[in-house]
């Protein structure tokens, strides 16, 4: 389990993040949603231990990580862009980030990540010759061969249209219950969130508006903010959302 106590950070005297509290239990998607500048990178970080809270805790399986530094912590992050090396081929970017923890996966356990996402055939490929949707195998693939005690996701599906984000999406659950990996992802969109997760964190002004399921964010929003957030960005893709929750507002 993971549990934030409190947390809260500023840049230049302006809080971004005040007083963020929740617990995410084992094997649980979580998404951050809301809208640009409104703290979810912010707090991505601060899990990930690339920045530094202001104040509170941050405790994982029982253990108080708030000042670990990021490379002693466990987590492992796919970047919005991939973050992948053009000069290596697909198989050499999936390991290649166990250079440095040479024996914390078998070669058993690596093949099988590469054949759950689907890579054999695409090992040898360069990456300017992959689709959106393979690069971003590629880079789970390297994230998932650190076992990484938390997967981070930053705006995963947001370079990606129609059949391919479906199949990200399938894709990134599929991941979460065979590894039984909590998963948290930052988006802005309400219908990635809907779809994706477990629950989500709901942020405005540096604040939780809601935390909670899906179900409950869609039929009792946590407040006006939440209700015209969800409502104003779901009307255009209503179909999809209504297929799945109901026709809660027409």
């Amino acid at each position: 389990m993971l549990e934030l106590q409190n947390i809260s950070k500023k840049f230049d005297g302006k809080a971004v993040l005040e007083g963020i509290s929740l617990e995410i239990q084992k094997g649980e998607i979580v998404s951050i949603l809301g809208p640009s500048g409104s703290g979810k990178t912010t707090l991505l970080n601060i899990i990930l231990g690339l920045t530094a809270q202001d104040e509170g805790r941050i405790i994982f399986e029982g253990r108080d990580i708030s000042k670990v530094p990021m490379k002693d912590r466990g987590f492992n992050i796919v970047f919005q862009d991939y973050a992948l090396f053009p000069n290596l081929n697909a198989y050499k970017n999936i390991v290649y980030g166990l250079k440095n923890k040479p024996n914390i996966i078998s070669n058993d356990e690596l093949e099988g990540i590469i054949s759950f996402l689907e890579l054999g055939p695409h090992l040898n490929k360069r990456i300017n010759q992959l689709s959106g949707g393979q690069k971003q195998r590629v880079a789970l693939a390297r994230t998932l061969a650190t076992k990484p005690g938390i997967l981070l996701l930053d705006e995963p599906l947001s370079a990606l249209d129609g059949v391919i984000k479906e199949t990200i999406k399938n894709r990134i659950k599929a991941i979460t219950r065979e590894f039984s990996l909590t998963t948290i992802i930052v988006t802005h969109d309400p219908e990635e969130a809907l779809t994706l997760s477990d629950k989500i964190l709901i942020i405005e002004n540096g604040g939780i508006s809601q935390f909670g399921t899906p179900n409950e964010v869609i039929h009792k929003p946590g407040n006006s903010f939440v209700e015209e957030f969800i409502i104003r960005q779901l009307r255009v893709k209503r179909d999809n959302i209504y297929s799945l929750f109901g026709e809660c507002y027409a």
